[in-house]
């Protein structure tokens, strides 16, 4: 440790330390643009000038190292004269447009000029401009006169994205911050950029000139689009969401969120908002009240009990972004009925089993990026996991050895790491080969993470084995990177069939089940079989749909509810590393919406259940929410050896923006590069032993009939003999089937007939 004196007050601060770090210790406040403490030392903005006793001049306290015994004035004349000079210097240029400037109220620059200013200003010559820059649909740069060159973006793009998206050209007064030729802003994480900017420079796009700051109300709320847990914090005027941007926690999320969870509050009014209960009457939807379509709810329902042989034929489908308190009460509802056919895991393989287990990380976030192994096996990291892909970079950084297995996908951005690409019928091999045992043979901290590509393949009771025994062997702790906000949580409440032994989703709806609700899911697309799981809906007797959206209920259900999005509803998400968190609304409900925990309450009192008097999500959670959560990884050895296919094998994944119904429904996350992935991928060398070209039209077929047809895209980063194929699409929701052998045969497209 270094002693030095900041002030007046003596401080302790680690060696290698900067004078930044001790004067936030001291409890001085240095100003600053270019300093930000997850990023590294720029030393460009020099408005962190400080006077350091015996020095000739002025040091940047970002970049000047403590030593023993320095004495450090953060307000002295000399100090304060330097750091008015540099804020002079930074007007020069800097348009003075704070009446229209979109990031009045919350500007950096802004702040610190009125403490550091001039009342006017000696510069008399004409201003640069720089002109207006198209980089995405996410960010806006169409006010980068304003940039004052600080590099945190760049710094960001390089250090924490993994990607250097933006850069800075040229020299002097003709510097600009620039993306690459032909190239937009919009990776997974590219909205932190907006935060960062401590100017009007970069703005979020689809919020631009919706609000003033002061003019919002902020509630503190938690992010469910991953099950994460990213604390947010939902800006709100006229009952309105205008803004979701993050809340520091550093144990969580640090001072970041995804792109995904920052920009889809846009779905939030989607044209197929569900406002008011429907119900089909003699063919046709009509709109009625809450009392008349619960107790078509209670029939159909009470019908579905005495006219079944067997209760397990009234299922319920709930989403594993539900909060833990609708898990909770949807589990007491099905145990009232008598049924236990009740499954969060709508992607889950119907083979899977989790017996007795509440996986979850297996350890903190945090310690993911203190790692000295990690071993990332089923997931396309940056699609799955956003955020903690970040904490694995961190950790790679620091030199964890870290390999990933998949079928491939987007590039890990992880320059040292270990790509294995294989067919997940090879998945379990791999756990086997050189690259994971080098990985695992080092000493200290060390993981297997299973990803949701696993778990939803045929595959994944062998994978599960043989990580299980991995982990066992050398150390590891094996940890599951979880399927959707509250997916720990949902097996906490009991609503996982593949640990409770119920009856899974997929064969719910294989034969023509009695009745189902499903709660809070848009089955066709959030099942990894659309096609089987939507087929099954149709057939049934009596479906209830409570959910925020229509979507395509209407093609299946008899009953419609309309169920609060978790930003007009209170609850519990349960994240991996096995941390509840509570949060109430952001707003009101929109028209005739419900919190969903009061509608399952009601349908609970109707059906004359016990156990379903609550006045509150809070009571509901303290009867439900157990004293010691009891997480456990505990994998059953699986006693069938995995099968390894010879022949094209299919591969799918759930990309970036279409995890949930409302990502799906955010405008500008649809416009973005990532919401469209190409339908059917494969290497040239697959590609050619098949005799097919980028761009060629063909129909593949899965091993129950289901197919896709599209043109097929060459990408290097996709295993041999496999084709990649994003599910929770439309265009995929043929497929019947989410691994397994499959065919192609090409299809001819008729040429256009010339006017």
């Amino acid at each position: 440790m270094v002693e030095l004196e900041i002030d007046g007050v003596k401080v302790e601060v680690a060696e290698g330390s900067m004078l930044m770090d001790a004067a936030q210790k001291a409890g001085s406040y240095v100003p600053h643009f270019c300093y930000h403490k997850k990023l590294s030392i720029a030393a460009n903005c020099r408005m962190c000038l400080v006077d350091v006793e015996k020095a000739p001049k002025p040091l940047p306290a970002c970049a000047t190292p403590v030593a023993p015994g320095m004495i450090v004035r953060t307000h002295s004349e000399k100090a304060v004269n330097a750091q008015k000079s540099v804020m002079e210097f930074l007007l020069i240029n800097h348009p003075l447009d704070c009446p229209i400037c979109d990031q009045g109220g919350e500007c950096q620059l802004q702040d610190i000029a009125v403490g550091y200013g001039g009342v006017s200003s000696r510069y008399k010559e004409e201003k640069r401009v720089v002109f207006y820059k198209d980089i995405g649909p996410l960010v806006s740069a169409q006010e980068m006169s304003r940039c004052i060159h600080c590099t945190r973006c760049v710094r960001f793009g390089q250090e924490i994205a993994g990607v250097m998206e933006l850069g800075m050209a040229n020299r002097g007064e003709h510097s600009e911050i620039l993306s690459f030729v032909g190239n937009s802003v919009d990776s997974e994480l590219s909205g932190n950029m907006i935060d960062l900017c401590p100017v009007g420079a970069l703005t979020s796009k689809p919020f631009r000139y919706s609000a003033r700051t002061w003019e919002m109300a902020r509630r503190k709320s938690i992010a469910a689009h991953d099950s994460l847990g990213s604390n947010v914090v939902v800006q709100v005027k006229a009952d309105k969401v205008m803004r979701v941007v993050p809340q520091e926690n550093d144990g969580i999320n640090e001072c970041w969120i995804s792109d995904r969870d920052r920009f889809s509050y846009e779905g939030l009014d989607a044209a197929d908002r569900l406002t008011q209960p429907m119900i089909k009457k003699n063919g046709q939807w009509v709109s009625t009240d809450w009392q008349t379509a619960l107790n078509a709810v209670a029939e159909g329902l009470k019908k579905a009990r005495r006219e079944s042989s067997d209760l397990n034929n009234i299922g319920l489908l709930v989403s594993p972004n539900a909060t833990f308190e609708e898990m909770a009460l949807a589990r007491a509802l099905m145990n009232g009925i008598g049924s236990t056919s009740i499954d969060a895991g709508l992607r889950h393989h119907a083979s899977l089993n989790l017996s007795g287990a509440k996986p979850w990380l297996g350890a903190s976030i945090k310690a993911v990026a203190d790692a000295d192994a990690i071993v990332l096996v089923g997931t396309d990291p940056r699609n799955d996991q956003p955020l903690l892909t970040q904490r694995v970079r961190q950790a790679a950084k620091q030199g964890a050895a870290v390999v990933v297995v998949n079928a491939g996908g987007l590039d890990p951005l992880m320059p040292k790491a270990r790509w294995v690409k294989a067919a997940p019928s090879q998945w379990s091999a791999q756990l086997g080969s050189d690259a994971v045992s080098k990985a695992l043979a080092v000493e200290g901290n060390k993981f297997v993470l299973i990803g949701q590509q696993v778990l939803m393949s045929e595959h994944a009771n062998a994978v599960l084995s043989k990580a299980a025994e991995v982990a066992k062997s050398t150390g590891a702790t094996l940890g599951f990177l979880g399927d959707g906000a509250n997916w720990t949580g949902s097996f906490v409440a009991g609503v996982q069939a593949a640990a409770h032994g119920g009856k899974p989703a997929q064969n719910l709806l294989d034969g023509k089940a009695k009745a189902v609700i499903v709660f809070g899911a848009e089955p066709d697309l959030d099942s990894a079989v659309g096609q089987k799981t939507l087929r099954g809906l149709i057939d049934a007797e009596f479906v209830v749909q409570a959910s925020a959206f229509v979507g395509n209920a209407k093609q299946y259900a008899d009953v419609l509810l309309p169920i609060s999005p978790p930003t007009e509803t209170s609850g519990t998400f349960i994240n991996i590393e096995g941390t509840a968190q509570t949060f109430k609304a952001a707003v009101k409900p929109a028209g005739e919406t419900r919190p969903g925990w009061k509608v399952l309450r009601v349908m609970g009192n109707l059906l004359q259940l016990d156990g379903f008097e609550f006045n509150s999500s809070e009571e509901v959670l303290k009867v439900f929410m157990p004293a010691s959560l009891g997480l456990s990884n505990a994998v059953s050895a699986q006693p069938a050896t995995d099968v390894v296919s010879a022949g094209l094998e299919l591969a799918t994944y759930v990309p970036l923006y279409d995890t949930d119904a409302l990502v799906r429904r955010a405008e500008s996350l649809r416009l973005t590069k990532a919401a469209k992935p190409a339908l059917l991928q494969m290497n040239e060398k697959t590609a050619a032993a098949h005799g097919l070209t980028a761009g060629a039209q063909v129909k593949l077929t899965d091993e129950k009939g289901g197919f896709v047809q599209a043109a097929v895209a060459v990408h290097k980063q996709v295993a041999d003999n496999t084709v990649l194929v994003p599910v929770g699409r439309s265009e995929t929701q043929g497929l019947r089937a989410a691994s397994g052998a499959v065919s192609l045969e090409s299809v001819a497209v008729e040429s256009e007939v010339q006017a």
